[in-house]
C-alpha cells in the first residue's frame, strides 16, 4: 500500500495503480472527471498510462450537468 493524498484528504492505494484504476476505485466516472497530479492536469487520454506513485497529490472535479 502506498500514502497518496486525493482532494486534501490523506488515502491509501494499492501500488502499481494507473490513474484510470484509481478513478474506477473511487468510483469516479473518468469521462467527466478532470484531474491534477502534483499541480499538472492530466490530459484524460493519459489516465490508463499515468502511473499513481507514493506521496502524488490529486485534485479531482466532477463535471455536473443541470439547469
Amino acid at each position: 500500500m502506498i500514502e497518496i493524498l486525493v482532494n486534501g484528504q490523506r488515502r491509501q492505494a494499492e501500488a502499481g495503480l494507473t490513474l484510470a484504476s484509481l478513478l474506477a476505485a473511487l468510483d469516479l466516472p473518468a469521462l467527466r472527471v478532470a484531474v491534477e497530479r502534483n499541480g499538472r492536469v492530466v490530459p484524460r487520454g493519459s489516465f490508463a498510462t499515468e502511473p499513481v506513485e507514493p506521496g502524488d497529490r490529486f485534485e479531482m472535479v466532477t463535471l455536473v450537468g443541470g439547469g
